[in-house]
């Protein structure tokens, strides 16, 4: 059979794209191997989907090409993916940061897409498997024969929407890199992204009595510009909580640049307060550091953290040397991970299809005609918040208005 354009993965970008593509009028099929529709969409946000955020722009996203999502971003934004919404009658909130949330169920952004393309008359094939994809250039008006479980499809325009790494219990696959790797398109290396991070023995032990203490940080990576203020988890294998999964992904970062080592990462564990100047307020008295520092922080989190560190006389018996340590070590905790705990835990991918091939206003491929890639497939991540959804939405768009 053949099609105008066919989609490879049904998820958020892949259905926009097949919407946006049948509205103009071409004859478009979806194709998904997995029984379940836009599963990733259903467990977002703890099942109410946090669809998109007030905020978005360029400096939001990660990218060995960083300028590359602008002209997605700029040409459908968030607010043309709200109009959407409230277009579809779906009640949202926000909550902090500008993350916006369904009222009800992430199905209804799925049921919303859903109908979009049923309007769109929208073909479906689904389980269907993807076995081979194949380059018919001589043939006309053919570039593609995709072979599955289905049969064999010819199409024009190939869109490849199939997702990442993260989550494969729900199906994710390494499918997407092998069509760019086909095709001769580089692929950035895949990483885990937005995933807690892990901790090598020796700093986890003494560190494991506070699993379960949650706490309002300020993360960053030293030297880094981008700080985070979340809150962060400590569990019985690491650190875990908003803040470390937002500063995941630039502590990844790191490995891409060949002259960079992993460093630490670091923890302002006041950030609220001048630390240097509330204990020097205190600084000539019999008060025990960590009786002074329960009141900003939970109460065996502080007694256990100036344990670690052999802090426990009074405040007026440590040395001016001691003193600095402990406002150093207050604002800006320093600890190393030991690597992150995988793609089961991760919420995203980083890397991808090198976007210095693809077009930024099309998402087609420079060197290969008719071959499109859009979503987490390309080297595009975004922060935790509602921004790996909004490429979703912007990059299929783009590509909708151009397969």
């Amino acid at each position: 059979m053949h099609f105008d354009v066919i989609i490879i993965g049904a998820g958020a970008a892949g259905m926009m794209c097949a919407a946006q593509a049948g509205l103009r009028g071409r004859k478009v099929l979806l194709i998904e191997h997995t029984q379940k529709l836009g599963e990733r969409i259903r467990i977002s946000g703890g099942g109410r989907c946090n669809f998109t955020n007030r905020e978005i722009g360029a400096q939001n996203f990660l990218s060995q090409n960083p300028h590359f999502c602008r002209s997605a971003l700029a040409r459908f934004s968030q607010r043309d993916f709200i109009a959407m919404v409230e277009r579809h009658r779906i009640a949202y909130h926000e909550r902090e940061h500008g993350q916006l949330f369904c009222d009800d169920s992430a199905k209804q952004i799925i049921d919303m897409l859903k109908k979009e393309c049923d309007a769109a008359q929208v073909q479906w094939a689904m389980p269907c498997e993807v076995s081979r994809v194949e380059q018919r250039a001589s043939v006309k008006d053919t570039r593609f024969r995709i072979h599955t479980t289905q049969g064999e499809f010819d199409c024009l325009s190939l869109v490849i929407a199939c997702g990442g790494l993260a989550a494969p219990k729900i199906g994710a696959s390494p499918f997407g890199y092998q069509i760019a790797e086909q095709f001769h398109i580089p692929v950035v290396p895949p990483k885990p992204a937005l995933v807690p991070l892990a901790l090598a023995p020796e700093t986890l032990t003494p560190l494991q009595v506070l699993a379960g203490v949650s706490l309002d940080t300020l993360t960053r990576v030293p030297g880094g510009k981008q700080t985070f203020r979340e809150q962060l988890l400590i569990t019985h294998r690491g650190l875990s909580g908003p803040a470390i999964l937002q500063i995941s992904s630039y502590w990844q970062m790191q490995e891409y640049h060949a002259h960079d080592k992993k460093q630490a990462i670091e923890i302002d564990l006041l950030p609220d307060s001048d630390s240097a100047a509330w204990l020097a307020e205190h600084r000539h008295t019999k008060t025990l550091l960590a009786n002074l520092l329960a009141e900003k922080l939970p109460r065996r989190f502080a007694h256990e953290w100036c344990a670690l560190h052999g802090w426990e006389k009074p405040l007026a018996e440590y040395s001016n040397r001691d003193f600095e340590t402990i406002v150093r070590a207050l604002q800006g905790w320093t600890l190393m991970p030991a690597g992150t705990l995988g793609y089961n835990k991760a919420e995203v991918t980083l890397g991808g299809v090198d976007t210095r091939a693809l077009s930024s206003k099309t998402m087609e491929a420079e060197a290969t005609p008719g071959l499109f890639f859009i979503g987490e497939v390309v080297d595009v991540t975004g922060w935790l918040g509602g921004y790996n959804f909004q490429w979703a939405w912007s990059s299929a768009w783009v590509a909708g208005q151009a397969v």
